[in-house]
């Protein structure tokens, strides 16, 4: 009779996976289970502790996983080339909507002038998000981090920073398009970063594919998300067996191509 109680509930919890109160999924990839956090890079005081039940995943995990350790070091970031200004590299609209978000959020444009595009836009949207009140010591990967170190967890990276930026250093035109689609959809972003605070504070989405808005064209979405995604997947599915939490953008779990969906299809 315990056996048969024992497979009605193992039944049971695989037709009825576990809900939880913020972005998340657990996944069994055979002898592989994942707890899969949709994280957000930067948040608010509010999000602090993190939830009871991540914190239980996180004590009883073999090893957290994230996109790359931001605690580990000085961001390579800081090392930059020189670029054409960007009067030579905007449109005349694109430059006066760049000067009005530069004196919005505090940055000097004499500084950014010869930034790489991508940077600039990394800048930008960095500076909104800390104009919205949000702070990265209060983002979840940063929590996990710091919780992890604590507990003396072993701690992997999908990509690493220096992986981070060689992506970033590859994009067509120093990332060029990434700017225009910062400055295009600037109060779209931060619609977005209020969404998904909500889905930590309140409540996250039912539906795999929520309704949001894209700030990514279709080329830079390929490779920002899609691409990542299928090679996320594979590194996950190559782990050893084990229980993982694993923390990535709240993104990725969400829309088409997400990782939750790539990793079922195998």
């Amino acid at each position: 009779m315990g056996k048969l109680l024992q497979r009605a509930v193992a039944l049971w919890r695989r037709i009825s996976p576990p809900r939880y109160a913020y972005p998340a999924q657990d996944m069994a990839l055979g002898e592989r289970r994942l707890h899969l956090v949709g994280s957000i890079h930067m948040g608010t005081q509010t999000m602090m502790p993190l939830p009871a039940a991540l914190q239980k995943k996180l004590a009883q995990a073999d090893a957290l996983i994230v996109e790359a350790d931001i605690t580990s070091g000085a961001s390579p970031f800081n090392e930059s080339e020189l670029c054409p200004p960007l009067a030579e590299r905007l449109s005349t609209d694109e430059l006066q909507q760049l000067q009005r978000l530069c004196s919005e959020v505090n940055v000097d444009m004499e500084v950014i002038d010869g930034l790489p595009a991508w940077q600039i836009a990394l800048m930008l949207q960095a500076q909104q998000a800390q104009q919205l009140g949000l702070r990265a010591n209060y983002g979840i990967d940063f929590q996990l981090l710091r919780e992890a170190k604590t507990q003396g967890k072993k701690i992997l990276e999908l990509e690493g920073p220096q992986a981070q930026l060689a992506l970033l250093k590859a994009l067509p035109e120093n990332g060029l398009s990434l700017l225009q689609d910062t400055l295009k959809h600037w109060h779209t972003n931060a619609r977005l970063l209020q969404t998904m605070i909500g889905w930590w504070l309140e409540r996250p989405p039912v539906d795999s594919r929520p309704a949001l808005p894209g700030t990514f064209n279709s080329a830079l979405n390929d490779v920002l998300m899609l691409q990542r995604n299928e090679r996320w997947r594979q590194t996950l599915a190559a782990l050893p067996s084990g229980d993982y939490v694993v923390a990535v953008g709240a993104l990725h779990l969400y829309g088409e191509g997400n990782l939750p969906d790539l990793l079922k299809k195998g």
